[in-house]
C-alpha cells in the first residue's frame, strides 16, 4: 500500500482481500446477524467458513498455516465482517491477534507448529485470558495462581470476560507464577481446554457483540506442560501488553466497521424519508449530524491505518506502536459510538426498532470503548508516552 496527496492507494493484494472480505459478509453474515445476535449462539459454522477462507490467520506465515499477508490487509478484511456484524469481528479479531499474534511473537517451534494451525483453519477456536473478577485494567492484583509440579504447572483460579470462552479449544491464560513481583510474577500459558480442570462457568448476558460468547473460565488443579509455557517465567505481563497493542489495533478496526456501518445507514435513510415536504438531509439539523459522522469516520479510518503501517514497522525495527494503537483505539470506539447514537436519533423510532440493524450497532459500539483498555486506560497511556510523566 502507498499514500499520494489524495490519500491511500491498495496494493491488488490488498484490493483481492477486501472485496473478498465484503462478498462473504454480504452473503454469509448480514443474513444471520440479528438471528444470532438474538440467540447469543456462537456461530461456529460462519467462522469455520471463515477459517477455509482465511480470515482467521492473515498475518499467520503460511508455514503455519496462514495466510501469510501484513496487517492492512487484516484491517481491511476486518473492517467488512465488522461492518456486516461487530460479533463476528470480534471472533475474528481475537483469533488473529490476541491468541495467533502471542504466539507467533514468544512462541516456541512446537507451540506454533501444535496450537496455531488449528485456529488458523476455524476448525479450532482460540481465546485470550488476562481479566479476572477482580483485576481488570491492573492486572497486578491477579489471584489466580500457577504453581510448578516437575513437568508440569498446577493451575488454579477463576478468570472472567473471557471472549469465546464458552466455546474455545485452545486459550492462551495469564497467571501468577511469583506473586511477590506483582506484575512481574506473571506468566503466559497456552491450555487446552479439553483437559480435566478446566470449567467453563457462567455465560455474560451482554448488551451487545452477543454472538461472539463470552463466559467466566475456572481452573482446578489444571495441570499444564511447562513446554506449553509461553516465553519465561516473568514475561507475562511483557507479552499480555505486547499483544494487547495489536488488539487495539483489531478493537479499533470493529469500532471502524460499526460506524462505518452507521453513517452508511444514516445516508440512505435520510435520503428517502420524508418530513414537512422534504428529504430529512435537506435538514440543517440532520445534515450536520451527516457531516460530522463522515469526518470523524474518516479521521479514524486514517489512525486506524497509520496503526497498521506502524505494526508493520515493528517486524522489521522492533519499534513499538503502542502510540498508534492506543489512539486510534480511543478515537475509533468513541466515533463509532458517536455514529450509532447519531443513527438512532436520525432513523427515530425505526432506529430504536429490531426490524432494523441501526439499535444492534448502538449496543455493540458500546464495548470498544472497554475493552482491549477503556478510554480512560488510552488517554493515560498516550499522555504518559508523550510526556513521559507516571
Amino acid at each position: 500500500m502507498s499514500t499520494n496527496g489524495q490519500g491511500f492507494t491498495l496494493s491488488d493484494e490488498h484490493k483481492m482481500i477486501q472485496k473478498s472480505a465484503r462478498d462473504f459478509s454480504e452473503k454469509e453474515i448480514k443474513p444471520i446477524a440479528a438471528e444470532f445476535d438474538e440467540s447469543g449462539d456462537f456461530p461456529k459454522e460462519t467462522i469455520k467458513k471463515m477459517g477455509k477462507m482465511g480470515f482467521m490467520s492473515i498475518e499467520v506465515p503460511e508455514e503455519y498455516g496462514g495466510a501469510g499477508m501484513d496487517t492492512m490487509a487484516y484491517v481491511l478484511a476486518l473492517k467488512e465482517i465488522c461492518k456486516a456484524d461487530a460479533s463476528h469481528g470480534t471472533i475474528m479479531s481475537v483469533n488473529n491477534s490476541l491468541y495467533n499474534y502471542g504466539l507467533l511473537l514468544f512462541g516456541t517451534d512446537y507451540q506454533k507448529e501444535t496450537f496455531i494451525g488449528p485456529v488458523a483453519s476455524g476448525e479450532k477456536i482460540g481465546a485470550y485470558s488476562l481479566t479476572e473478577p477482580s483485576a481488570g485494567s491492573d492486572a497486578s492484583t491477579m489471584r489466580s495462581r500457577a504453581v510448578l509440579d516437575g513437568d508440569d504447572y498446577i493451575l488454579n483460579g477463576r478468570k472472567s470476560w473471557v471472549s469465546g470462552g464458552p466455546v474455545a479449544d485452545l486459550v492462551v491464560v495469564f497467571m501468577m507464577t511469583d506473586p511477590d513481583q506483582k506484575h512481574r510474577g506473571i506468566s503466559a500459558f497456552v491450555i487446552d481446554a479439553n483437559q480435566p480442570g478446566f470449567i467453563r462457568d457462567k455465560k455474560e448476558p451482554k448488551m451487545g457483540i452477543r454472538a461472539s460468547a463470552t463466559s467466566e473460565l475456572v481452573f482446578e488443579d489444571y495441570r499444564c506442560p511447562v513446554k506449553n509455557r509461553i516465553g519465561e517465567e516473568g514475561e507475562g505481563f511483557k507479552i499480555a501488553m505486547t499483544v494487547l497493542d495489536a488488539g487495539r489495533i483489531g478493537v479499533a478496526t470493529q469500532a471502524l466497521g460499526i460506524a462505518e456501518a452507521a453513517y452508511e445507514a444514516s445516508v440512505a435513510y435520510s435520503k428517502e424519508r420524508e418530513a414537512f415536504g422534504k428529504k430529512i438531509g435537506q435538514f440543517q439539523g440532520v445534515a450536520f449530524q451527516l457531516a460530522d459522522m463522515k469526518t470523524r469516520l474518516e479521521a479514524s479510518r486514517l489512525l486506524v491505518y497509520q496503526s497498521a503501517f506502524a505494526k508493520e514497522r515493528h517486524k522489521t525495527t522492533g519499534e513499538r506502536y503502542t502510540l498508534e494503537a492506543s489512539m486510534a483505539k480511543l478515537f475509533a470506539s468513541e466515533t463509532a459510538n458517536f455514529c450509532a447514537n447519531a443513527a438512532v436519533q436520525i432513523h427515530g423510532g425505526m432506529g430504536y426498532s429490531k426490524e432494523l440493524p441501526i439499535e444492534r450497532y448502538y449496543r455493540d459500539a458500546k464495548i470498544t470503548e472497554i475493552y482491549e483498555g477503556t478510554s480512560e486506560i488510552q488517554r493515560m497511556v498516550i499522555s504518559r508516552l508523550e510526556t513521559g510523566l507516571r
